[in-house]
């Protein structure tokens, strides 16, 4: 249950309709709440502030609240086409992938909210107003309420605009991807699924996981989005269960494939087997949840994209490389956690492997160090990133796999036609970082 309501929380911070929805709702709120305030005031309470306040007739109230809905549906059609440019500009340029990540951002959902909610508080105002021969009723406050909504508006017409001409900018839809990165970081490591024991060691088996398991297998074809890994806990302690997760986040499973090992195999029914599946959701594409490889991609994407010969920038390339280098330094200097889970009394209950720094390395730098061979300029900033991150990290499979970069890098600058003054600072640059990787 708890997985399907991250999957639905993460589906309605990814699409425009949500926010826009729950602003409506607030006008029409706001539309009855303050109807029923001009009905109570008295027209001398109204008319009491002077200039701020609506003091004219019934029709000067509905050419003033038509005026304001007919603009306000126009500039949120206007705001509309420019968030289609936006989007079409980010997918072409920077990768399709960026787009939920354009579809995220919370000022473009608002600013459509705000026009859409201020087009359905005047329409909501102007049904209430009679100027018929037997009554007349002026909803002088509520007219007044809409005034300010439209100026309100008009602010956030102009907020949007600067916002809009800055979220396409490269180095700003990279640092964004950059944040979210570190979000997932700060997120993920260490990982909080049950206990860890220090002295525990990956051999550190009970015997009953070396007969063979239950197979659980996947319901359905499509990535691994989000694990419930607190629920697999509980279900492993109540039920007396040791569960081996198969498949990690951004994974592609298949229907019918292992998703999860579990022991004593006679302890597995049909109904446990629902109920580990319930802990997993298997969607039609990645998501940075809980994947931070795919937010690596992301970045890895722009910075692909940049360096391909339509596009050629270079110096886009060199700000994903740094922006990589700050989340491969962070992931250095974090404990890695072991797959070995126990709860609280000491007894195993999962075993959920994580992607380590080697892996992460080789996803953020092995597809952008092939595109920059015949690049000096951003095969020497991987290099520089590289020497950067070889600063802060202490474990060994992290400095090897920082070192086996590094040799790739140089020995393709070496094959690759580069002025030998370039390849000789790149060389120098190579022994600096094995020196400081033997003896850091």
């Amino acid at each position: 249950m708890r997985t399907r309501l991250l999957k639905l929380w993460d589906n309605l911070q990814s699409n425009f309709w949500f926010v826009p929805v729950m602003m409506a709702v607030a006008a029409i709120l706001l539309a009855s709440s303050s109807s029923a305030i001009d009905k109570m005031l008295p027209t001398s309470a109204v008319e009491a502030p002077g200039g701020w306040v609506y003091t004219g007739g019934a029709e000067g109230a509905s050419a003033v609240l038509q005026t304001i809905a007919g603009s306000m549906i126009t500039v949120a059609g206007v705001v509309f086409s420019l968030t289609l440019v936006a989007l079409s500009l980010a997918s072409s340029q920077f990768g399709p992938r960026l787009l939920r990540n354009f579809m995220r951002d919370r000022t473009t959902q608002v600013t459509l909210g705000t026009f859409i909610a201020t087009f359905l508080y005047c329409l909501l105002i102007l049904r209430t107003i009679r100027w018929d021969a037997e009554a007349t009723f002026v909803p002088q406050f509520s007219v007044t309420l809409g005034v300010g909504l439209a100026i309100a508006s008009l602010w956030v017409l102009i907020h949007f605009i600067h916002h809009v001409s800055v979220s396409i900018q490269a180095d700003e839809i990279v640092a964004r991807v950059g944040d979210d990165i570190e979000h997932g970081i700060n997120r993920l490591f260490p990982q909080e699924i049950g206990e860890e024991r220090p002295d525990a060691v990956r051999d550190d088996l009970p015997a009953l996981c070396k007969e063979a398991p239950v197979v659980v297998p996947a319901p359905d074809d499509g990535y691994i989005q989000i694990i419930d890994a607190e629920a697999l806990m509980d279900l492993a302690k109540q039920e007396e269960l040791v569960l081996r997760i198969e498949r990690l986040p951004g994974q592609y499973v298949i229907e019918g494939s292992p998703l999860v090992s579990a022991w004593p195999a006679e302890r597995v029914e049909e109904h446990l087997m629902h109920r580990i599946d319930s802990a997993f959701v298997v969607g039609t594409h990645r998501s940075t949840g809980q994947d931070l490889e795919f937010a690596l991609y992301q970045l890895v994407e722009v910075a692909l994209r940049a360096l391909s010969p339509g596009i050629n920038d270079p110096f886009t390339a060199v700000a994903c490389v740094d922006r990589l280098a700050s989340a491969l330094c962070r992931l250095a200097r974090r404990d890695m956690p072991s797959a070995l889970r126990y709860d609280a009394d000491g007894h195993l209950r999962v075993i959920a492997p994580i992607a380590g720094f080697p892996a992460l390395l080789d996803a953020a730098f092995n597809q952008i160090r092939h595109s920059a061979r015949t690049n000096a300029a951003v095969t020497q900033r991987l290099l520089e990133a590289i020497g950067l991150v070889a600063t802060v990290a202490l474990r060994r499979a992290d400095r090897h796999a920082l070192q086996r970069h590094a040799h790739y890098l140089i020995r393709g600058a070496q094959e690759a036609p580069h002025e030998a003054d370039a390849v000789e600072a790149m060389e120098e640059q190579y022994a600096e970082i094995s020196l400081l990787l033997h003896h850091g």
